[in-house]
């Protein structure tokens, strides 16, 4: 192997490993970003049980549920999108993105 195609295939390489640790980073983040809005969802939902144990006005317990089940729904479709994300990511040719295209509209049309 010539001089310079050592050092392409050593930057190439490089910049593969620079990839999958900023990919790293990136799920870590996203992970600790849903576990964080899982957790706010938890809170509205204490607070809406808190709300009828306390005999609260009903439209208001009602706007609660209805802000926490948006707020869950939002939850599902960035996994969603993450599962999207992974699967055309992962994808080594059209046909296999194609398929992974239908996997993720499958779990739509089954979960959304």
């Amino acid at each position: 192997m010539t001089e310079a195609r050592r050092r392409a295939k050593d930057s190439a390489d490089d910049a593969a490993a620079a990839g999958a640790a900023n990919n790293s980073d990136s799920l870590y983040a996203r992970k600790r970003s849903m576990v964080s809005r899982l957790r706010r969802i938890e809170g509205q939902l204490r607070g809406v049980q808190n709300m009828v144990e306390q005999d609260a006005d009903c439209e208001a317990v009602a706007q609660q549920i209805s802000a926490a089940r948006r707020a869950l729904e939002r939850a599902f479709y960035e996994v969603v999108a993450c599962a999207m994300e992974a699967e055309l990511h992962g994808a080594e040719s059209l046909v296999s993105a194609r398929f992974a295209g239908t996997k993720v509209a499958r779990i739509l049309a089954k979960y959304g």
